[in-house]
């Protein structure tokens, strides 16, 4: 089979969420539940649960039927999706990627799963399926750099950094069973031509699955309580004892967060992480340093020197132009008011970008602001950021009647994006 084709009739790149079939842990009630998705709450016995992965979440595509004399076996395929930031001399060149790629370099199998990820609901791998799972041999780091090897080639150059934000990383499993040829177990068809003697599936190593989702009950550590959160929040809060938490390994760990304050009306909080850094190959450390690292038209005021500089980054996944619009506003303008320690009272949105996600992003939001442009050049590459800590801040926004605005700091979020963020 040619290296280059995928499943039969299947687009290599979609955008849309993924549909997981699952069962409530607590009484085996089933359930649909998006790729997004991290809190589950069970519609039958009312039990929260947290869902977590030691490293990646497994799915796998169900099978309409195979040979009853063959063994089913699943192929693995890297899903990820996200941001990718290019900093090129002329500016900041993003693009959204959602795409998958066979996990074991073989011309034998399909290069994609291409949209059945989406068009078929997808199941949860445990050791309770039954199969013969194939061991990937290709590297998720190995698969990435092929990838912006080959998207670098469009870009102008020199290519003086390039981060991935936001992603969403997963292993897809599509069942094939081997008779003269290997068989789609999903359609039932050949995927493959007539295949030669020398074949031996069993060069490919695999086994039974061993691999089991981890289910974090909802109970705050500190006093007991229910934990709150949307469905595909990473964060959760106890309103008893007014604590945020978010997952760490196989507990909860406690986050320091606080609201923005604000005198207008408003209609819902946003999430942002602000994250103090330290920066090496340039001089950026208060206020004053980046008014003049950015070329901002401002005349230096006593005490500027005194305000320790802050990355501001969005902490929920949004299009990649918004995402590094919302950046780069939020560092130029450094919020600088006192946080209330105290949960928003009001409607606010879930946190879906991780603060590991956020570090990723820092060196291209600088890049964004830096100025000149041959400064940027000359001394970007050399410039290292050392994140050293971070808060959660609840920025208020204003209800419109088409957006969401902040007037204290001249931006506005339509919010047509906003909602459509979620499937990211």
């Amino acid at each position: 089979m040619n290296a280059g084709k995928n499943f039969k009739g299947i687009d290599p790149e979609a955008k849309i969420n993924l549909l997981i079939e699952h069962q409530c842990p607590q009484c085996g009630a089933p359930a649909v539940l998006w790729e997004t998705d991290r809190l589950f709450s069970c519609e039958f016995c009312r039990v929260k649960s947290y869902l977590i992965a030691k490293d990646y979440f497994r799915f796998f595509l169900p099978s309409k039927k195979a040979s009853e004399n063959e063994e089913l076996l699943y192929i693995p395929f890297w899903r990820f999706k996200g941001m990718l930031f290019s900093s090129v001399a002329s500016g900041v060149i993003h693009k959204f990627i959602d795409i998958s790629h066979q996990a074991i370099e073989s011309h034998y199998f399909p290069v994609s799963v291409g949209l059945r990820s989406q068009a078929l609901k997808l199941r949860f791998v445990s050791p309770e399926t039954s199969g013969r799972f194939l061991k990937p041999t290709q590297s998720l780091d190995k698969v990435f750099r092929n990838i912006e090897g080959r998207l670098r080639q469009s870009l102008p150059k020199p290519v003086l950094h390039q981060s991935r934000i936001g992603d969403a990383i997963s292993l897809l499993y599509s069942p094939i069973y081997i008779k003269n040829r290997i068989y789609d177990a999903v359609v039932n068809e050949p995927i493959s031509p007539l295949l030669p003697d020398e074949f031996d599936i069993a060069q490919f190593q695999g086994g039974p699955p061993k691999w089991r989702l981890r289910f974090l009950p909802t109970l705050c550590p500190r006093c007991g309580w229910n934990l709150e959160g949307q469905r595909d929040t990473l964060v959760l809060f106890c309103n008893n004892c007014h604590s945020a938490w978010y997952p760490a390994g196989k507990s909860l760990k406690s986050l320091k967060f606080g609201k923005y304050p604000m005198g207008e009306n408003f209609g819902i909080y946003l999430p942002f992480w602000r994250i103090k850094a330290d920066i090496k190959g340039i001089n950026l450390k208060s206020y004053a340093d980046l008014i003049q690292v950015a070329n901002l038209p401002k005349v230096c005021q006593e005490g500027w020197e005194d305000i320790g500089f802050r990355f501001w980054v969005p902490a929920f996944k949004v299009r990649p132009r918004v995402f590094l619009r919302l950046s780069t506003h939020f560092t130029l303008s450094q919020p600088r008011k006192s946080l209330i320690d105290e949960l928003p009272e009001h409607r606010y949105h879930a946190v879906t970008l991780p603060v590991t996600e956020a570090v990723e992003s820092l060196k291209i939001n600088l890049a964004s602001f830096l100025k000149p442009a041959q400064r940027l050049i000359e001394c970007l590459q050399d410039i290292k950021i050392d994140a050293q800590s971070f808060v959660l801040v609840y920025v208020p926004f204003a209800d419109r009647h088409h957006e969401y605005v902040q007037s204290d700091f001249q931006i506005a979020l339509n919010k047509n994006i906003l909602s459509l963020s979620k499937n990211l």
